[in-house]
């Protein structure tokens, strides 16, 4: 299905670079991104799109503008000659970013499976590596504007990562790429961690996930001459068996690459840092502090390696 409605923008809640956050007159409420749509204002009539908050989906609630119906018509200059969300009515000029490299040296690559794992993993590597910089590639393989992040735009205001990029078409990073290892080399931090955005995709099957992707993240890694490092999925507290312990999305994904990686444990006795208010499928690192233990040890070994 697909749905769409109108209603009249009540208040504008929140915004930052490439967001706004709306209530709605309807009772909803929505975010806009105006990368896409430009700015809405209070009492601008608009379009939404329904679907995700219809269908129960794990979106938070939120509608999506799709258009503003109090202009005509909206225009803003793009990066280029590269267009992302290609053939839809959506397609955007991004550009890209010109590669300066083509090899990575030996630089680390944290792959996650969850958009989550970033905060550990972020926080784990400035702790053990102060002042060196950490890079986000963000890929499509699960939402793909990056301003619908406040993880990452925390993480950013806070220093812990150094610069984003979006590759495939996922858009709206620091610097754009058009694949996997175009951004890997456009990184220039002293470490790059890889992780889809928000709201992850899985079918409960061996291979219907978005988080496989780690395999081919570690396979590129290790072809550009990277040192491909896993982010270990682990939970004692998610309810299903699959997700029990290391998550079978670590262990498949670990299988199906075609080059070795470092899935780092935690040390004994390590608590890892302290990443307050972050949440993975809805538990605080109090919930869940093996989730959170086990992804920050792949940060502290991004740092080990740059010594």
């Amino acid at each position: 299905m697909v749905a769409f409605a109108t209603a009249a923008v009540a208040a504008i809640t929140a915004e930052r670079a490439g967001l706004q956050r709306v209530d709605l007159d309807n009772g909803r409420r929505a975010y806009v991104l105006t990368q896409l749509t430009g700015p809405v204002a209070a009492g601008d009539r608009v379009v939404v799109n329904t679907t995700a908050v219809d269908l129960g989906l794990g979106t938070g609630g939120w509608d999506v503008v799709h258009w503003n119906l109090s202009r005509e018509a909206w225009s803003a200059p793009g990066g280029g000659h590269v267009l992302k969300l290609r053939y839809t009515s959506l397609q955007v000029d991004t550009g890209v970013s010109a590669e300066a490299r083509d090899r990575l040296d030996g630089t680390p690559v944290v792959a996650c499976d969850l958009h989550s794992q970033l905060a550990p993993v972020a926080a784990a590597f400035a702790e053990a590596a102060p002042g060196r910089r950490l890079s986000y590639v963000m890929t499509d393989s699960a939402a793909l504007p990056l301003a619908v992040s406040d993880l990452v735009a925390d993480l950013v205001e806070r220093g812990l990562l150094a610069e984003t990029i979006t590759c495939g078409q996922a858009f709206g990073g620091g610097r754009e790429a058009v694949n996997l290892h175009s951004a890997l080399v456009l990184a220039g931090g002293d470490a790059i961690v890889v992780a889809p955005g928000p709201g992850v995709v899985g079918t409960g099957s061996r291979l219907g996930y978005g988080g496989l992707e780690v395999a081919q993240v570690v396979d590129a890694a290790a072809t550009l001459g990277g040192h491909p490092i896993v982010a270990v999925r682990y939970s004692e507290a998610d309810p299903r068996p699959r997700h029990q312990g290391r998550s079978h999305h670590t262990a498949t994904a670990l299988e199906l690459a075609s080059h070795p990686a470092l899935a780092p444990v935690p040390p004994q006795g390590w608590a890892g840092p302290d990443v307050a208010g972050v949440t993975t499928m809805g538990r605080t690192q109090a919930d869940d502090p093996e989730f959170f233990r086990w992804a920050a040890a792949a940060g502290l070994a991004a740092a080990q390696r740059l010594s």
